[in-house]
């Protein structure tokens, strides 16, 4: 009888209690890994919690297979990438979580219609989430002892690496230290992509459930953290679907140009002269800062990135600092094209802001005159206002902008509680928004503020969800003031459960304003404070979180006293920078000031998709492109 009873348990645990995969936790815990340490563990679970918030199974199915390439083969053991094809499975019921394979054609032989077949002798590493009740005492103990950030309601991550015997049984391990730091680059960079899968509407849907999704091929820079890091603070992840894409090949010449053979200055005297041909705006020369056109300068013949005058000054500027950034300029140059945000079909270039906004209809209009420097005569936060929000949106058709309304259908189990995005098109399906609409370009600010708050400081987002107020000190607000519309939109985000208090400290707040509050929705509320933040900070409210939006701290000597503050009270805070070179500068700046950087600098998901080039480079650059953190 005991023996029939425990048929038909195995038998139910197969047919309904995992549903697609392989079934329940195997009892492995990260804690027994051979060299493992805390400070390992942690960024694992938050990488695991932040791939969680982005919800990959609401489209994802184990039939869409993912190829991963995380850095150069020469970095992992066996010179090969340890697990180079990865599913998503539990989209329709059963175990949530994702595999990772050796090969593709491991995963096509262990994948099935309804349920995961058990190929003998095929191994895979599986990260599957699971309710903290269900888990084993010695996960409990672990998440408890370390306080490990959950996934979800009560959900947190059980990596373990499976094999199939010959008999059909399954064996497990614990995964290696080399294992699960692939597994980490691969979580952080899958979050950041998968929104960007647009579905193929040609391949017909009528017979099949499977969302089909053009090819796709997406690279990241993800840092690892300190414990990961090993000499490297970045790596290259490259996620493709399916496997095997590649990028196509590009040319450096056009039918324009004269192709050019580029190569690394053999020592400090030798130099190669390239001229630029272009038709953009004037640059200004990296050394000096004289204004040059294109006919005029030179560009390094290395990183082509960085313009010159003259070949003196190109000299001299190889000597005193170009020669330790070439490096880095020539990789971004390299990644310019993968950098765009591809998804919006508007005109994706704003170095003559006046012509963009003029193609766009909305030239010198609402809040777009903050856009150019037409209205640079008028102090900010004090453009005439005329009324509406569709005079705000510069007349924008109604479609084009998010109407003062709250989301509708956004409860969780019947609960109200803030919509989680993990990206523009997310959003702009939400609001039903064409992707021709440009409002992302002012709304990268107040959504990036709302990313910070319920993705990356834990602290704000619990408070949050206990339906509390949060208060943000918004560090140099410029533009900001005379956006207040857009702001709003923060308000519908909470989706009726807690409130913001943002204080908006700076030198540029007219005197007219400050001191005074704007209730610009019923749930956030502005504070402008004229001054200097480390200077006005004692006379406001505490904070829970501190924010700067393209606060350029390498270029501005006030802010040594703010970050001394922030230093010394340990509150977390966020900034962001325009690209990764000045991310990079930026952090010898924190570092400098003795802040230890706990967020690693990551593409903001919300940054604006309009492209800028700085002054000096060809480098792009986006407002808000790259955020990172100190004290979280």
């Amino acid at each position: 009888m005991d023996l029939h009873l425990k048929n038909l348990f195995d038998r139910f645990q197969e047919q309904f209690g995992s549903g697609p995969g392989l079934g329940p936790g195997s009892g492995t815990c990260l804690m027994k890994v051979e060299g493992i340490s805390s400070n390992f563990i942690k960024p694992l679970f938050k990488a695991s919690a932040a791939l969680y918030r982005t919800e990959p199974w609401r489209r994802l199915r184990p039939g869409h297979l993912f190829g991963v390439r995380v850095g150069k083969d020469s970095d992992w053991s066996g010179k090969k990438q340890p697990f180079p094809c990865s599913q998503f499975i539990g989209g329709d019921g059963g175990d949530i979580g994702f595999y990772m394979f050796r090969s593709e054609n491991d995963a096509k032989k262990m994948t099935g219609s309804r349920e995961t077949i058990r190929v003998p002798n095929v191994e895979l590493l599986r990260v599957t989430y699971e309710l903290e009740m269900l888990m084993f005492p010695s996960n409990r103990k672990m998440i408890k002892s370390l306080s490990l950030e959950a996934s979800g309601n009560d959900r947190f991550p059980v990596i373990d690496v499976a094999r199939c015997t010959s008999s059909g049984e399954l064996q497990f391990r614990n995964p290696t230290l080399e294992e699960l730091k692939f597994v980490y680059a691969f979580m952080r960079a899958i979050s950041l992509v998968h929104p960007l899968l647009q579905g193929d509407k040609e391949v017909g849907s009528n017979w099949t459930r499977l969302i089909c999704f053009d090819p796709f091929i997406e690279t990241v820079d993800i840092q690892w953290p300190p414990e990961m890091a090993r000499g490297h603070e970045l790596v290259a992840v490259t996620i493709s679907h399916p496997p095997g894409q590649a990028y196509e090949e590009k040319t450096s010449s056009t039918a324009s140009s004269t192709p050019t053979k580029y190569a690394e200055p053999p020592d400090e005297a030798t130099f190669m002269d390239i001229r630029v041909n272009s038709n953009s705006s004037s640059r200004h020369c990296a050394m000096c800062e004289k204004e040059v056109n294109g006919e005029q300068s030179l560009c390094c013949g290395r990183c082509r990135a960085v313009v010159y005058c003259t070949s003196l000054c190109q000299k001299q500027h190889w000597k005193e600092s170009h020669k330790s950034m070439c490096g880095l300029y020539k990789a971004m140059m390299e990644r310019e094209e993968e950098l765009v945000m591809k998804i919006f079909m508007f005109p994706c270039s704003a170095d003559q802001p006046c012509k963009w906004l003029e193609s766009l209809g909305i030239h010198q209009k609402g809040m777009w005159r903050r856009k150019c420097s037409c209205y640079s005569h008028c102090p900010f936060g004090l453009l005439p206002v005329k009324g509406g929000l569709w005079d705000s949106w510069g007349g924008l058709d109604e479609e084009e902008y998010p109407g003062d309304v709250p989301f509708r259908n956004q409860l969780r189990d019947g609960i109200s509680s803030p919509i989680l995005l993990s990206g523009w098109s997310e959003y702009y399906n939400l609001r039903s928004l064409p992707l021709s609409s440009p409002v992302a370009d002012i709304l990268s600010h107040p959504l990036t503020v709302y990313y910070i708050l319920t993705a990356l400081s834990i602290n704000s987002k619990n408070l949050l969800l206990k339906g509390k107020e949060v208060i943000l000190h918004y560090l140099g607000p410029e533009g900001e003031m005379d956006w207040m519309p857009a702001f709003a939109e923060i308000g519908h985000l909470l989706n009726g459960l807690g409130n913001i208090q943002i204080v908006m400290v700076g030198p540029e707040v007219p005197t007219s304003l400050s001191g005074t509050t704007s209730g610009i929705s019923s749930r956030v509320r502005v504070n402008l404070v004229r001054g200097v933040y480390q200077e006005e900070a004692t006379y406001l409210p505490s904070p829970h979180v501190i924010v700067a939006l393209n606060c350029a701290l390498d270029r501005y000597s006030s802010w040594g006293g703010a970050l001394d503050l922030i230093q010394s009270t340990g509150v977390p805070a966020f900034f962001t920078e325009q690209s990764e070179i000045w991310c990079a500068n930026a952090k010898q700046v924190l570092r400098g000031a003795g802040l230890h950087i706990t967020h690693p600098v990551t593409p903001n998901p919300f940054r604006s998709p309009v492209k800028n080039h700085n002054s000096s480079t060809n480098l792009p650059s986006y407002s808000n492109g790259f955020v990172l953190g100190v004290n979280t």
